[in-house]
């Protein structure tokens, strides 16, 4: 894992997202993924081609998801995820049945 920026920022960040993610509740789309990777890489004050560069995808790619177009690769997005310091988790769906 590549880290950038210091320990402290890094966070505040997690805590936005954090709190970013809470009023999502279940669901993120592709937007709004977008939306996370470039505020977390304009925090640390890197810009497209040097993310692109690290992570090694292509600057159109990196671009289109930062958009939230395109179709990436799962593992195209946690490359990306990585290389900013940031992680997925996938969770089980809460069902909430009802009781007869």
């Amino acid at each position: 894992m590549i880290l950038l920026g210091s320990f402290n920022s890094f966070i505040y960040f997690c805590s936005k997202i954090t709190t970013y993610c809470e009023c999502l509740r279940t669901y993120m789309d592709a937007k709004e993924i977008g939306i996370i990777i470039k505020e977390r890489r304009k925090h640390l004050g890197v810009n497209q081609q040097t993310l692109a560069d690290l992570a090694g995808v292509g600057l159109n790619t990196l671009v289109a998801i930062e958009r939230g177009e395109g179709n990436p690769q799962l593992s195209t997005l946690l490359t990306v995820f990585d290389t900013l310091g940031l992680q997925m988790d996938i969770k089980l769906k809460t069902l909430d049945y009802e009781t007869v």
